[in-house]
């Protein structure tokens, strides 16, 4: 008897500690920060969401991107040539050049005297060359989108690439900066861009170019004047006063208010679109709808595609000052049918 009750008294004692034990591995752990911290991430997080804003190309995907073509900024090409996204020279390239062994032996690579730049090109290289211009219907939200495209385009020759970068982004938060992250304001302190430690690239050499006059790098620049719907626009940039767009492009005072729907008391913002023309009553060919995301307004919508606002109301048969719900599919070029 008494043997049975110490058995039993064990059994409930290993019963106890074992819930114990569960019940303390159930805590949840604290809550994880927005995007994941990494030196790579922290450095190039605000250009990526400056890009974002003047391009539309996702800033978790130029992020991914850049972790994955650079190796975190430790690739030979990252280190010598400030190239983070492997983008090749091409035939339209005239700037500095390197020699690196990719797909085939002693390739041309871009070369950039600053790493921003090579951020700066490597939006204005998927905004311009045509295989990749369907990406840009997509919504800045779609990650997964963006990262099947670029495979789909031939970005990368890896077969896994879109899941590389989709891994990458979901492993790291990186969707976060796509909506939950602002840079800080101009004029707060921000650390400067910065190459982050040098490490050894045992898989590729670079091979020195004597060729290359090093004093005549050629820095991918943004351009200042673009086109969209064929119509000339800028994009706002710091230290961009009213007076100073209007007298560098030679505008009345009651033009870019009107170009723009705008009131004539505006005040300019970084990042702001702004038409240089009049703007038209549909979109160009091609783009027929939109569908609307959380945050959208039917005036960020006229500003994107290049559309008066009141035309795009017109055409979608909406009161005008109201707003879409996200999911709306917003019609560019005809009349939204009365049914």
């Amino acid at each position: 008897m008494r043997i049975r009750s110490l058995l039993a008294l064990s059994l409930v004692f290993i019963t106890v500690i074992t819930a114990c034990r569960a019940s303390r591995n159930a805590i949840p752990t604290t809550t994880s920060l927005p995007a994941v911290e990494n030196d790579y991430i922290n450095t190039y997080k605000d250009i990526a969401v400056s890009e974002m804003k003047r391009t539309g190309i996702p800033a978790s995907i130029t992020l991914a991107q850049g972790l994955i073509e650079s190796d975190e900024g430790r690739s030979s090409l990252a280190r010598y040539a400030n190239n983070h996204f492997g983008i090749k020279c091409h035939n339209d390239w005239t700037g500095a050049k390197v020699y690196h062994d990719d797909d085939s032996k002693n390739e041309c690579f871009r070369k950039y005297g600053r790493p921003e730049d090579s951020f700066y090109d490597h939006s204005d290289f998927l905004r311009s060359v045509p295989r990749y211009s369907f990406l840009f219907s997509l919504s800045r939200t779609d990650y997964k989108g963006w990262a099947h495209g670029l495979k789909k385009a031939g970005y990368a020759t890896n077969p896994a690439y879109d899941n590389m970068l989709i891994k990458a982004i979901e492993e790291k938060n990186l969707h976060y900066y796509d909506t939950g992250y602002n840079p800080p304001a101009s004029g707060q302190k921000t650390a400067g861009v910065k190459k982050p430690a040098a490490a050894l690239d045992t898989g590729r050499i670079i091979i020195p170019v004597s060729r290359v006059d090093e004093n005549n790098l050629v820095i991918g620049r943004v351009p200042r004047v673009m086109e969209n719907n064929k119509l000339r626009y800028i994009i706002v940039k710091d230290g961009d006063t009213r007076k100073k767009i209007e007298d560098e492009f030679q505008l009345l005072g009651w033009e870019l208010s009107r170009y723009n729907d705008l009131k004539n008391d505006f005040t300019i913002s970084p990042g702001q679109i702004l038409y240089l023309q009049a703007k038209k009553d549909k979109a160009e060919e091609g783009k027929e709808f939109y569908t609307t995301v959380e945050g959208d307004t039917m005036y960020l919508i006229s500003q994107r595609y290049g559309i008066k606002l009141k035309s795009l109301y017109k055409m979608n048969r909406m009161p005008e000052a109201s707003e879409p719900s996200p999911g709306t599919i917003i019609w560019l070029r005809n009349i939204r049918p009365a049914n």
